[in-house]
């Protein structure tokens, strides 16, 4: 273990723009490897606790490890311009070559980072620049159209691409730090402010797989990737199939973990556990491929995975019930393909499902994201299913080992008629108990227009028989004897999926309709084993008192009007104190509205309200974003305040921006 030292650092640019980076490194006289984080969320206040928990970590084990804001986010110089754009992957590979050419630095640089920092290091591996040689990848995706937070089987994204779209205005309308920039820290302020755009016009602005989309998404091309990649991602995250698609299609070495984890690292003690030893684990991966030690690595399975233990529904699980199972490779030769015709299953008995939702079909579907929070997690599915068609599989002792074990990707082939041009059909795979609690295991979305290919928009022949293919977000999870396994179909899913403007009635034919189930048929003990969860001592930040007593989540329902309403607390961090003084308010709220019978009637809003305070200066901002639609467009309203105080309590506060954006987005394909 090393004495670890930390400094901030300026990093230039090629074209005179500078980074604000901060650097923890190990006390030594010698050059050492170098660890990267890349990120627009400002690390002298917002990320600075998790920072804190594994930067020290590393270095303290012989690795510079370099924590850098974005260009046009938190101090870093220069202006914002999209996410993952072509400017900041420029500025990714400049800094990564930077890094490098260090005096301090051997040379060999490794890429790690959640979400949006697994997203970047995955995208910079695709540029492959000489000197990275590992990255660790995080809840990220290689697909940025249909496996982010836009689409979801070629349909709208209701909840995050509006929430989300609202939660970046409101970041990157967040102040550099005075005592970084300096004392013209207002001006600077004021020009980022001018020059912020709300992202999610141009989002909808390409409602299919284009060139945008392509630009960032590493399955375009899985062999520019020459570094070697651990992925990892959890079942209670959304983004958990591109740990199974990287280990089947990388060339270059890589590894997959896939625990039950939410939208976090797997090691912060947050739900759903049991948690692993993650830095660890990372360590191995940098000493293997930064310091060329032969520690086994290689020797690993392809893909270490969980697979959940059958359990009540519920919205916070402390822990999952579950066991560790390994696959030499992916696909594996212990998954084996069970085939069940929809005709079989209890429900499909009878001829024909006429599948025509309520537009409130959808509000027990849980969050996007789940990080952790009380009321995160699908809540029992029963009243879902009654809006819904629903087909039943009975689990009996004639499955392999008195349980029937799934672990990948359920598929479920439909033949179905719409009796419109424009559709969308959800299938949820749900565990019941013999009580009839419905657990919601995992869920597909096709907009039917997206059938032939997410490129293309191909409107439904009405009452033309059509089959499609819905993939399900890959899980892993056991159904045991007595329970049953139910496939639910629905027509709506609000506010997950957008509506199309008119409500089509689809018929499915069960005979000609099936599922695919991809069966785990090992039940022995593999021997996956993690070391216990281990972090350095967290930055000493005081959370502040909730400024509302607003329940996280909720949902009421006018039943004059029919309008239903989800009011949610994204719960992002709430307010907090920090050591060196600054006190950080953050409050924000999500709203989603529908009526049943009436998909026009569907709108998302996010509001948000940040303040930073020190004695010597105060900044707060205030942002709302809503989205709606008529027939023929989206429309996409962002408005912004923000406030500057600079001096003392007796300075003179000066409005620095309000700002008041309106677009009209055409509607296409959604």
């Amino acid at each position: 273990m090393h004495e670890v030292t930390v400094r901030d650092e300026w990093v230039p640019l090629p074209d005179g723009t500078r980074l604000h980076a901060r650097v923890w490194a190990p006390r030594v006289d010698h050059p050492v490897p170098v660890l990267l984080e890349y990120l627009p969320y400002r690390l002298d206040d917002w990320t600075a606790p998790r920072d804190s928990e594994r930067h020290p970590w590393y270095a303290a084990r012989g690795y510079a490890s370099v924590r850098v804001d974005i260009r046009g986010t938190g101090s870093s110089d220069g202006l914002f311009d999209d996410e993952y754009s072509v400017q900041e992957l420029d500025d990714g590979v400049a800094l990564i070559e930077w890094l490098a050419a260090q005096p301090w630095s051997t040379g060999a640089v490794g890429a790690f980072g959640i979400s949006w920092g697994g997203f970047n290091a995955l995208q910079l591996a695709g540029r492959a620049p000489e000197a990275l040689k590992a990255i660790v990848t995080v809840c990220s995706t290689d697909d940025r159209y249909d496996n982010d937070v836009h689409y979801v089987g070629g349909a709208v994204l209701g909840i995050d691409m509006a929430a989300w779209g609202g939660t970046m205005f409101a970041f990157n309308s967040r102040p550099p730090r005075p005592e970084v920039v300096g004392p013209d820290w207002v001006a600077r302020w004021r020009e980022r402010l001018e020059h912020n755009r709300p992202m999610t016009p141009t989002w909808l602005s390409h409602q299919e797989r284009d060139d945008y989309w392509r630009h960032g998404s590493v399955c375009e091309d899985y062999s520019s990737i020459s570094a070697a990649v651990l992925a990892v991602g959890g079942w209670a995250d959304p983004y958990r199939d591109a740990v199974l698609r990287l280990v089947a299609n990388l060339d270059a070495p890589v590894k997959g973990i896939v625990g039950p984890w939410s939208h976090q690292y797997p090691d912060r003690g947050l739900a759903p556990g049991p948690g692993i030893g993650f830095l660890q684990e990372t360590l191995r991966w940098w000493d293997r491929w930064l310091l060329d030690d032969a520690n086994g690595v290689d020797d690993e399975p392809a893909l270490r995975a969980w697979i959940n233990d059958s359990e009540p529904p519920a919205t916070y699980y402390a822990e999952r019930t579950g066991r560790w199972v390994a696959a030499e490779a992916w696909p594996s030769a212990a998954t084996a393909e069970r085939v069940e015709p929809l005709e079989l299953l209890t429900g499909g008995e009878d001829g024909p499902l006429v599948v025509r939702s309520p537009q409130s079909t959808g509000l027990d579907a849980g969050r996007f994201f789940p990080f952790g929070n009380a009321t995160d997690l699908p809540p029992d599915q029963r009243a879902e299913d009654g809006r819904s068609v629903c087909l039943d599989l009975p689990v009996t002792e004639a499955d392999h080992g008195g349980a029937l074990d799934v672990l990948g990707t359920v598929v479920v082939d439909l033949a179905l008629t719409s009796d419109l041009p424009r559709g969308t059909v959800i299938v949820r795979l749900c565990d019941v108990a013999p009580d009839g609690r419905s657990t919601l295991v995992t869920r597909g979305v096709l907009n039917l227009n997206k059938r032939r290919g997410r490129d293309r928009n191909d409107p439904m022949e009405a009452r033309v028989e059509q089959q499609v293919s819905v993939a399900l977000v890959s899980t892993g999870h056991s159904f045991p004897v007595g329970h049953r396994l139910r496939i639910a179909l629905s027509s709506a899913y609000w506010p997950w999926v957008w509506p199309h403007a008119e409500e089509a009635t689809l018929t499915v034919d069960p005979v000609r309709s099936a599922v695919r189930l991809p069966v785990w048929t090992r039940r022995d003990d593999d021997g996956v084993r993690f070391e216990e969860p281990t972090r350095a001592t967290p930055l000493a930040v005081r959370a502040l008192p909730a400024s509302s007593d607003l329940p996280q989540r909720s949902v009421s329902h006018d039943v004059g009007t029919g309008e239903w309403v989800l009011d949610v607390d994204p719960g992002y961090g709430g307010g907090r104190e920090y050591p060196d003084g600054l006190v950080f308010t953050e409050d924000s709220r999500e709203t989603y509205c529908i009526t049943d019978g009436d998909p026009l009637s569907a709108s998302a809003e996010s509001r948000w309200a940040i303040g930073l305070e020190k004695p010597g200066w105060k900044a707060w901002l205030e942002t709302t974003s809503r989205v709606s639609a008529t027939a023929e467009s989206f429309v996409v309203v962002n408005e912004l305040r923000a406030w500057a105080r600079d001096g003392g309590a007796g300075a003179g506060t000066v409005l620095v921006a309000e700002r008041r954006f309106e677009d009209l987005v055409p509607r296409t394909s959604a």
